[in-house]
């Protein structure tokens, strides 16, 4: 088993934690839990998150890649491009491009780079008639792990998350239960031992078709009318923020 000494974690709001409470009024998410296990096992760790919520990877790539190169850390997780494949006109093949151009500049440090295909959206009615746009991008991502030799946490295939009971009332950002079965899968693929794991089959359940109606409704205006506006206004919910943990510093266990 390896055991990491550090660990930067880059991207947007799945990689920041949102929406799983953490303290401080900070979102913990699946990269704190991780960093929490490794550092149970390591007495030395130190860990950097970077990841900001509504972030291009344009942006992670030009802001966060070169901080996470100058750390030089053991391990990078890099997850980018969900954003950027709900915008009109996005196209995966150069979104490709700007990937590979950053992994090869992350692993010509040394790091073990960790990527991340994204959850199906084929249960989502906004985003499922761009499922083939996402799995272009997602299989460009699989080339470019073969060619640098990088780990694939493939979300793509886990059913567990799936089930809107892993996600928040958004339906963009895994709640709790969501994030704890992605470190496990995390944990997994970086084959560290942990009491955890990332298969879930959840009780079944019928769900009433007047009050999904509502709820789809109650979506709408809450979620999807508010996103819509910040896209036409070309701003982002992670304007003038700042990541959560800037550098690498040792994790507090709690």
């Amino acid at each position: 088993m390896t055991h990491y000494r550090s660990f930067v974690a880059l991207g947007d709001s799945f990689t920041e934690g949102l929406n799983d409470p953490g303290v401080d009024g900070h979102f913990r998410g699946w990269a704190d839990r991780v960093a929490e296990v490794l550092a149970a096992k390591e007495p030395s760790f130190q860990y950097a998150n970077l990841a900001v919520r509504g972030k291009l990877i344009d942006q992670i790539v030009a802001e966060q890649v070169p901080m996470a190169v100058a750390m030089k850390p053991d391990l990078v997780s890099f997850c980018a491009g969900g954003n950027d494949l709900l915008r009109p006109g996005s196209d995966p093949d150069q979104m490709a491009k700007k990937l590979a151009g950053a992994v090869r500049q992350l692993r010509a440090t040394g790091a073990e780079v960790l990527l991340f295909t994204g959850v199906d959206p084929r249960d989502t009615p906004l985003m499922r008639r761009m499922r083939g746009k996402f799995a272009i991008f997602y299989l460009h991502l699989r080339s470019i792990a073969d060619l640098y030799g990088c780990r694939v946490v493939d979300q793509w295939s886990m059913q567990a998350i799936r089930d809107w009971r892993a996600w928040s009332d958004d339906r963009l950002h895994m709640n709790e239960e969501g994030h704890r079965l992605v470190a496990a899968r995390v944990l997994d693929v970086l084959e560290v031992p942990c009491d955890d794991t990332w298969r879930k089959d959840w009780p079944s359940r019928s769900v009433d078709p007047r009050v999904k109606r509502r709820e789809d409704a109650r979506w709408v205006k809450e979620f999807l009318v508010p996103w819509v506006n910040r896209r036409l206004r070309g701003t982002s919910s992670g304007d003038g923020l700042d990541p959560k943990r800037p550098d690498l510093r040792p994790w507090e266990l709690r």
